[in-house]
């Protein structure tokens, strides 16, 4: 009895050693054998900023354009699930403040820059207006870059040649570069079919759906100076 007794008792001695030996080879194992199935990607958030401007496209729901205040313009076919950079290359400055689809030829996308919330921090200028004609693809700088801040591009919904821009102009300083631009061929010329003054822009415009010859324009007289701003409707 006794020897079986100290057999037990050798028994589990062995067993405590091996248990100890085969936890110290597992801890010393090489950690990279852990992560080498892991595999790295992106969950956000991305650059960009702040976002003043989307547009969607009529005949598909899934698919949006989103500008963004630093970053350019993104867009998504899935519903916003993922979004793509479609600026890069492009454009020559980040800071979008506004995007149109055309609802008649969806391919054809304008996107006007320079943010037009003017905020007391920072506000970023843009240079124009640029058109893609392939869903956003490829872009093609189509002017009015001295406007510097566009806050919204309205497109004729059965002719996307015609097009219209209000332009708030620069933030610091007396400039005719204002009001309500008009392209009746793609954005290849313009012509300034309404303004105030020189220090007075368009902060919004808008399109009667039932009458594309009416358009609403909301004109604001915003100036920065070294001790007051003056913001309010001329």
């Amino acid at each position: 009895m006794k020897k079986v007794f100290l057999a037990c008792i050798l028994f589990l001695l062995a067993a405590g050693i091996y248990g100890q030996n085969s936890g110290a080879k597992a801890i010393a194992q090489d950690p990279a054998t852990y992560f080498q199935p892991m595999k790295w990607r992106s969950i956000g958030p991305f650059r960009g900023g702040r976002s003043v401007a989307a547009c969607g496209v009529v005949s598909d729901p899934l698919t949006y354009y989103m500008g963004a205040t630093g970053g350019g313009l993104w867009k998504t076919e899935d519903a916003g699930q993922i979004w793509s950079n479609v600026s890069d290359g492009f454009f020559q400055t980040g800071s979008v403040g506004a995007v149109a689809v055309s609802e008649s030829a969806p391919n054809i996308v304008y996107c006007g820059m320079g943010e037009h919330a003017v905020r007391g921090v920072m506000t970023s200028y843009g240079d124009g207006v640029y058109k893609s004609n392939d869903a956003g693809k490829t872009w093609k700088k189509m002017g009015l870059a001295p406007t510097q801040h566009i806050a919204r591009i309205v497109i004729h919904p059965k002719n996307p040649d015609i097009v219209y821009v209000a332009a708030q102009g620069a933030l610091y300083g007396r400039t005719e570069e204002r009001g309500v631009y008009k392209s009746t061929d793609g954005g290849s010329s313009w012509s300034k079919v309404l303004y105030v003054d020189d220090h007075t822009g368009c902060a919004e415009l808008s399109m009667d759906r039932n009458n594309p010859l009416v358009l609403y324009a909301a004109m604001w007289e915003h100036q920065r100076l070294p001790w007051k701003v003056i913001s309010g409707g001329p």
